[in-house]
């Protein structure tokens, strides 16, 4: 049983949801558009502000599709009326970041900046030199983002020095001198 697959999503008033024949969800909002081709083995019914996912059958392979299914859904909805974000912080001496163009510029201690194009859909801020911020329709989207700027310099466990989220905790190691006596 997937209590996530059951649950109801609710449809604000200013959100339309559309299931196409092929199995293609359309979700429509105030700040876009998203749209997904989800398995034919999961019927989306839409039934005036509320949309239901009903499984086939109880294979394994379908249930595990069943919530699946549900949390994409309801992501699209919250996405094309609020809007994802993730913030990220840069720790370190003389690390910094900023914007050029469509190019996020990362100063974070290598012998060059590091230069990474933006896609499509996703908006990228610097507002101050040593803080991030993604923001996008897609949480798929500025979740990958995010994740691949963060590899640029992911922080360290001695000084904590790198690219991390906000509300990030970075466990620390002691150093070299902590096992003398």
């Amino acid at each position: 049983m997937s209590r996530i697959g059951l649950k109801v999503i609710n449809v604000p008033e200013d959100v339309t949801v559309n299931v196409a024949a092929d199995h293609t969800v359309t979700v429509k909002g105030p700040k876009g558009e998203l749209s997904r081709q989800f398995s034919d083995l999961i019927t989306v019914n839409v039934e005036g502000n509320e949309v239901k996912c009903v499984r086939a059958n109880d294979a394994k392979h379908t249930k595990q599709l069943h919530g699946t299914t549900r949390a994409l859904i309801a992501n699209m909805v919250e996405g094309v009326k609020n809007g994802f974000e993730k913030n990220l912080e840069i720790v370190g001496i003389g690390y910094r970041a900023q914007m050029k163009g469509n190019k996020l510029v990362l100063n974070v201690g290598f012998s060059h900046p590091v230069e990474m194009d933006i896609e499509e859909g996703v908006k990228v801020e610097c507002p101050s030199a040593t803080q991030i911020k993604v923001s996008g329709i897609s949480k798929e989207r500025v979740g990958e983002v995010a994740a691949s700027i963060r590899a640029v310099k992911k922080p360290e466990p001695y000084k904590g020095k790198g690219i991390k989220y906000v509300d990030e905790h970075i466990i620390r190691k002691e150093g070299k001198t902590a096992g003398k006596k």
